[in-house]
């Protein structure tokens, strides 16, 4: 028996409630932004008992890179758009476009690290703002991983011909914590330039 692509998304909207799947998602972006919060706090304290922030020139790879992340949320955004059309062919070019600049966004950030490390400025030191840069930036990277995940199950989904509704939810998925990641890295970037 042949289902319609209409009977297959009403019978996986039955058979899957995507609510609490999506709630869990939402929890995490709420408690990733507390504990980037949390260490933005840190650098504020620290930088008002010490009399100084991080004293660094930013590499120019933070600005690169913060382009490039900019670029992978437009793919992002322009996949679920060509998904929602029926497009999946050009789906499939987006979303590998949204994981090379991802790959190069990751690649800017540890020629940030390196930049940094030459300049003297390591991990370990008795400047606690220098060590944050690395920090915030290090746990962002493993963010962007995460993101990574979500992107690889919209590309295994597209490749395997699923239902058109689990489509569209693993594309609104991957979209939510893309565009948050991008969001938070834009803030930090901004707030280090800004408190150095």
């Amino acid at each position: 028996m042949v289902h319609t692509l209409k009977e297959q998304d009403v019978k996986y909207g039955e058979e899957v409630n995507t609510k609490p799947k999506k709630f869990i998602l939402w929890l995490f972006v709420v408690s990733s932004t507390i504990m980037f919060g949390g260490f933005t706090s840190f650098y504020i304290v620290f930088a008002a008992s010490k009399g100084k922030g991080h004293g660094l020139v930013l590499p120019d790879a933070f600005m690169y890179s913060s382009l490039i992340l900019i670029g992978s949320s437009v793919c992002l955004f322009l996949a679920a758009k060509a998904l929602k059309a029926g497009n999946v062919g050009s789906q499939k070019i987006l979303l590998w476009g949204t994981m090379v600049l991802a790959v190069v966004f990751g690649y800017l950030q540890v020629d940030a690290w390196s930049a940094l490390y030459h300049t003297g400025a390591t991990l370990v030191n008795n400047n606690a703002a220098i060590s944050l840069i690395y920090i915030v930036s290090g746990f962002h990277l493993l963010h962007i991983f995460g993101g990574l995940c979500f992107i690889l199950n919209c590309l295994f989904g597209a490749y395997g011909k699923i239902p058109a509704a689990k489509a569209k939810y693993r594309m609104e998925i991957a979209s939510i914590f893309w565009h948050f990641i991008d969001i938070l890295w834009i803030y930090l970037y901004v707030f280090l330039l800004l408190n150095s």
